[in-house]
């Protein structure tokens, strides 16, 4: 359940190419159908807002042309009369008259013009009904008197509380006082031009004084004289009082409004002409929206065409995919048909091919699968048997290294203990040659004492010296017969230890089989000697024996004849015969010791040989132990191999088993 359910999901998962295709060309079509209005958008904006501009520029031009013409045309009036006042020298009822004279005779200043002297009295037209109070603290006496030519001045509320803006300058009336002479024009008339020569539908103008940045003239009269940084709440006069502080009048955007300045010539002001963007920008916005809709049905056109087009691309696709999935689930019995020369078709052929090519595969991988199990299940039991024999022979090899370890062992014993025979032997044969020297000499002192014996009865004063002579060389022999017999016993004890240690190595060779033959003989050999030499020594200690008994028998007699030294004439002849019988036996006992001699040499010769063959033999036991322990290792190595190779082989087979299994999946 849980693999289907898991196969379900994937399968919910899976996203068609189509749908891929349309996700990745919708969105690019989108963005390039966007881009171009955008485009398109910001090039006619462009080109509006330019083409804005320029009437705009165009139009405050001519605004200001008007306003500066109709404010020349004016002061050119002011001028002329002020140099007709300066050329004729007036007196007061002249003056009074001149003044008269031009009170209505221009409509843009009705109440005519108005002289101010330095002390504060003020001449005007006697018809005009101005009031002039504060003469000195006056805006155009202020600015009057400063200039000798006729200039305008600020805009301004006169005392009237009309907004006015006036001519004035000094006037040289030949009275030698100082006068300024003045005329106002009503700010409503520069309102009117202001307001009357736009060119641009929907755009504004309005005049601002540079230096005191008041209002001079507005659609709206509310703003008239009022400053541009007045706390009125209107963003737009703000920023337009920022860039008067910065003097910076440069066309600019302000509030979504287009902006233009012109500087009018022979004033401090400045005509603001501006026009909404939302309003030169409304064609070109309407045209934005009318881009955007026909770009939303060309997407929806083009996402249908797309959907046509690429389902009649993929639909071999489709099968192809269909063909994949079910040969992905081990279905090879599938086919798949896809006719044309395109790159798709390319793929359907070769997934044909790939078909085919995998059936014949599966095929040969399924019959060697079957083989390679059986093979692999012969190996697993050849190798369980392999290895069967590799732990036995791994067991024998360990007994046999223990068996040839405890052989060297007693080996080594063998050797020590034919060393040390060797070195007693050696011994006891210097002790043979010492007592052989000594039954020599005793062999010549009793052919002494047998010659003096015959002699005794011409030398019987020298008994008593030879009678003592003869003790000492008794006691001597009786003295060697104790060395004797105890050289006798010890080598009686080493033949019994090499006869014990024969029988030992005879047991071990036969231990160690073949291989302990050659050691066997070795060890017979030495049994038959240690055998001889017990032998030898039984002789020598029953010659020894009875040599004692002669020479205690001697001691006997030779203690009675030093104690009956006298009454030894008459047994003179017996101990003549005694004294030739002890010589016998002295010369057998001489030969006796002769013989043992010989065989001590030839023991000698023997423990030598035996040491020097049990050297050898400790030596060889020794690589034995090695060889045997190499082969214990080896055993064990391939003991270890071997179930290895059990193991590998169990595994391939089990792999192989999965393989079957696997392949049989497969339907071909």
């Amino acid at each position: 359940m849980g693999k289907a359910n898991g196969k379900k999901e994937k399968k919910a998962r899976v996203t068609s190419i189509k749908f891929k295709l349309l996700r990745i060309i919708i969105p690019v079509v989108i963005i390039m159908v966007g881009v171009l209005v955008l485009f398109s958008y910001k090039i006619s904006k462009g080109l509006l807002e330019n083409s804005s501009h320029s009437l705009l520029e165009l139009s405050v031009s001519k605004q200001a042309t008007q306003i500066e013409a109709w404010l020349s045309e004016n002061l050119a009036s002011f001028k002329m009369a002020k140099q007709s006042v300066e050329a004729t020298k007036p007196d007061a009822s002249s003056l009074q008259a001149v003044l008269d004279g031009y009170y209505g005779f221009n409509s843009n200043f009705t109440d005519g013009l108005y002289i101010a002297s330095a002390d504060g009295s003020v001449v005007q037209a006697s018809q005009s009904g101005r009031t002039i109070n504060n003469v000195k603290e006056s805006v155009w006496y202020k600015q009057g008197i400063t200039r000798k030519n006729m200039a305008y001045t600020s805009a301004y509320k006169n005392e009237d509380g009309n907004d006015v803006v006036s001519a004035s300058g000094i006037l040289n009336d030949g009275s030698g006082v100082l006068k300024v002479i003045a005329a106002d024009l009503s700010i409503d008339k520069i309102s009117i031009i202001v307001n009357s020569f736009i060119d641009m539908e929907g755009a504004h103008a309005f005049l601002v004084d540079k230096d005191t940045k008041k209002i001079i003239a507005h659609r709206d009269l509310a703003l008239v004289s009022t400053g541009l940084d007045d706390d009125n709440g209107n963003k737009y006069f703000t920023s337009l009082d920022e860039k008067f502080d910065k003097s910076d009048f440069a066309y600019s955007s302000i509030e979504g409004n287009m902006t233009v300045f012109e500087e009018i010539q022979g004033t401090d002001w400045i005509l603001v002409s501006y026009v909404p963007e939302s309003l030169v920008l409304a064609d070109v916005n309407a045209l934005r929206t009318k881009l955007i809709i026909i770009g939303i049905v060309l997407i929806l056109f083009l996402c249908v065409l797309i959907d046509r087009a690429v389902n009649i691309m993929i639909r071999p696709v489709s099968r192809i995919t269909d063909t994949v999935t079910t040969m992905s689930s081990g279905d090879f019995t599938v086919d798949v048909d896809i006719k044309g020369h395109d790159e798709i078709a390319m793929m359907g052929q070769s997934v044909k091919k790939f078909m085919l090519s995998m059936r014949t595969m599966l095929n040969d991988i399924h019959n060697i699968s079957g083989q390679l199990s059986e093979q692999a299940w012969n190996s697993d039991n050849i190798s369980s048997q392999l290895y069967s024999s590799a732990q036995t022979q791994a067991s024998s090899m360990s007994e046999l290294n223990t068996t040839v370890d405890q052989l060297s062992i007693s080996v080594n014993e063998i050797a020590e203990n034919a060393t040390r025979l060797a070195m007693v032997v050696t011994d006891t044969h210097e002790d043979s040659s010492r007592v052989d020297v000594k039954m020599q000499e005793t062999v010549s002192v009793s052919n002494k004492g047998r010659q003096d014996m015959q002699k005794i009865g011409a030398a019987m004063e020298d008994i008593s010296n030879s009678i003592n002579e003869l003790d000492t060389a008794i006691d001597k022999v009786g003295g060697v017969s104790e060395e004797i017999t105890k050289i006798t016993a010890l080598i009686g004890d080493i033949a019994d230890e090499t006869n014990l240690l024969s029988l030992n190595a005879s047991i071990e060779a036969a231990r160690a089989g073949e291989m302990g033959r050659g050691f066997a003989v070795v060890a017979a050999q030495i049994g038959q000697l240690a055998q001889n030499s017990a032998d030898s020594v039984g002789n020598i200690t029953k010659l020894v024996d009875e040599i004692r008994e002669l020479v205690n028998n001697a001691v006997v007699q030779a203690g009675k004849s030093s104690k009956n030294i006298d009454e030894s004439s008459r047994l003179i002849y017996t101990a003549v015969e005694t004294f030739d019988i002890i010589y016998k036996n002295i010369e057998e006992t001489n030969e006796m010791i002769a013989h043992m001699i010989s065989k001590v040499g030839e023991v000698d010769e023997v423990a030598t040989t035996v040491a020097a063959i049990s050297e050898e033999q400790a030596a060889s036991s020794d690589e034995i132990l090695t060889t045997s322990e190499n082969m214990v290792i080896q055993a064990n190595s391939i003991s270890d191999n071997s179930h290895n190779v059990a193991k590998d082989s169990k595994v391939l087979a089990e792999t192989a088993e999965r393989l079957s299994k696997q392949i049989n999946t497969f339907k071909i």
